[in-house]
């Protein structure tokens, strides 16, 4: 098999974990942890995994001058996009999560167009405008009631800063994996993650009461650290490598129906008409901004 097919799967595999993830993550929170604890548990977990991963890889040193870039990219991949993301799903719902970071790629494209000056063309205007209409349709016209959601309005919020936190985060460490390999690159960031989240999350993390989690909590805690974290964002930078980042971008269409089909089936959440208008709205304003006359490399 060759690296694109590899990282085709990759890609697929990442998005499918994460679509599973949002409700999850939200069964955890905050019976069994603090949404800011549940951030230093991945970062501290993540970090453990990807450093023990190292000692078996080929050794690489890297550059004095790019620690600047590991930094920035730590702060928005796994500070930022971590605080908003899981105290957005805290305080919203698993649908609005899932539907939310679909819009993902749109950013990914507009941070592009604002670092990369590329030129846009009247499609991907359109495609930018509808799908920004249906976030804040649903940030702004949410009126749904669901257990466990305190602040839906608050939630989708922070869901919304969290989307254009992980697309910073994904061109910005587009540079990096064609420099360093995997394994580097995120043992340095996650490095810098568990200093960085200090002030967010340690003290709440030193305040779990470890020996009261039973044993469904403990596989759903594993799943989070382990597969949402070490392991999907090993596959993404595995797929970005090999892809560019619009085309792993494409893969989140895949997460608002594997999140929204697992949320209604663990009672985690209802489907609205809102919540599909929303979704088609996203999609097509994705769907347009990724089209391309050429062919995907």
């Amino acid at each position: 098999m060759n690296n694109r097919f590899l990282a085709l799967l990759a890609a697929t595999a990442a998005t499918s974990i994460f679509g599973f993830n949002h409700t999850i993550a939200k069964e955890l929170m905050p019976d069994v942890l603090s949404p800011n604890a549940l951030l230093y548990c991945r970062v501290l977990g993540a970090a453990i995994c990807f450093w023990i991963v190292s000692f078996f890889v080929k050794k690489e040193k890297i550059e004095f001058k790019d620690f600047r870039l590991i930094i920035i990219c730590a702060v928005f991949g796994m500070c930022l996009n971590m605080i908003t993301a899981l105290n957005g799903l805290y305080y919203s719902t698993p649908i609005n999560s899932s539907i939310i970071v679909t819009a993902t790629p749109i950013f990914i494209f507009l941070i592009s167009v604002i670092l990369l000056k590329e030129k846009i063309s009247k499609r991907k205007y359109i495609g930018v405008f509808i799908g920004f209409i249906g976030t804040l349709a649903l940030i702004l016209l949410n009126e749904k009631t669901v257990i466990n959601a305190p602040n839906i309005k608050l939630g989708n919020i922070y869901l919304f800063i969290n989307s254009i936190s992980y697309a910073l985060y994904f061109v910005l460490v587009k540079s990096l994996t064609e420099k360093y390999n995997m394994i580097t690159i995120m043992k340095w960031l996650f490095l810098f993650a568990i200093i960085i989240n200090v002030p967010f999350g340690f003290i709440e993390f030193t305040e779990v009461k470890w020996t009261a989690m039973n044993n469904v909590s403990i596989l759903k805690l594993t799943y989070v650290v382990f597969f949402t974290t070490f392991l999907v964002y090993l596959l993404n930078l595995f797929a970005l490598k090999n892809l560019n980042a619009s085309t792993v971008g494409m893969f989140i269409y895949l997460q608002p129906i594997i999140g929204i089909l697992f949320a209604i089936y663990r009672g985690a959440d209802k489907l609205t008409t809102l919540d599909v208008t929303c979704v088609l709205l996203v999609f097509t304003g994705v769907y347009l901004v990724s089209k391309k006359s050429v062919k995907i490399t």
